[in-house]
């Protein structure tokens, strides 16, 4: 379990709110609108409404607590830059800012933050990449060239096993799990059999899994 300070409470710092509590995180929220913070009283085990680029409010929060401080401020740049900026400098262990254009990011990642989201990016990026193919299920990126697919098994591929396939030496993909009426085994040998609605969570390379997948 994890101390977290969520700044800035619109709908995104409120999804993280609820993702967080979901999870059984310690959440302290903090918004200037009163509104806001009451939408996410039921999600948090803390709020307080005050303006977060005030550097004595933020002291009275006791920012050095907090495993982990999210910047999620919509609206004004200005006011992300300084409370990402202020948190550093009150010893935040770790803070992850929210970026509206790719500019911010840079200015972010100079003044403090730890890392950056770009929600709008990375979701436009996994949505065009989840449904340009049929047999894509979903997607998850690892870093700027590997990635995470789950997909149909190949027509091709149905009836052998991962060994007689030899997926790995052929492919330069991972096998990481296969899933089978709704359940994932994860312990993967040669002798694994891929049957006709196996689904199949594989890591690799992105042009590797391109190919691969044709996608």
């Amino acid at each position: 379990m994890k101390n977290v300070l969520i700044i800035g409470l619109g709908r995104f710092g409120r999804h993280i709110a609820m993702q967080m509590n979901q999870l059984g995180h310690e959440i302290m929220a903090v918004d200037w609108k009163e509104e806001r913070v009451d939408k996410v009283l039921p999600f948090v085990t803390n709020a307080q409404i005050g303006d977060s680029t005030n550097e004595e409010f933020l002291q009275s929060l006791g920012i050095g607590n907090y495993d982990i401080c999210f910047v999620t401020i919509g609206g004004s740049f200005q006011n992300s830059l300084e409370t990402t900026s202020l948190l550093k400098e009150l010893g935040a262990k770790l803070v992850i800012s929210r970026a509206e254009r790719d500019v911010q990011e840079k200015f972010l990642l100079r003044n403090g933050a730890d890392k950056v989201v770009y929600p709008e990016k990375q979701v436009a990026k996994w949505a065009s990449i989840r449904y340009t193919d049929d047999h894509i299920l979903d997607y998850m990126e690892v870093d700027a060239s590997h990635a995470i697919f789950e997909v149909e098994v190949p027509e091709e591929w149905i009836g052998k096993t991962v060994g007689g396939l030899d997926i790995r030496k052929r492919y330069n993909i991972n096998i990481l799990a296969v899933k089978n009426e709704g359940e994932f085994n994860i312990a993967i040998s040669p002798d694994t059999y891929l049957e006709e609605n196996s689904k199949l969570l594989v890591l690799g390379e992105y042009r590797a899994l391109q190919k691969c997948f044709r996608i």
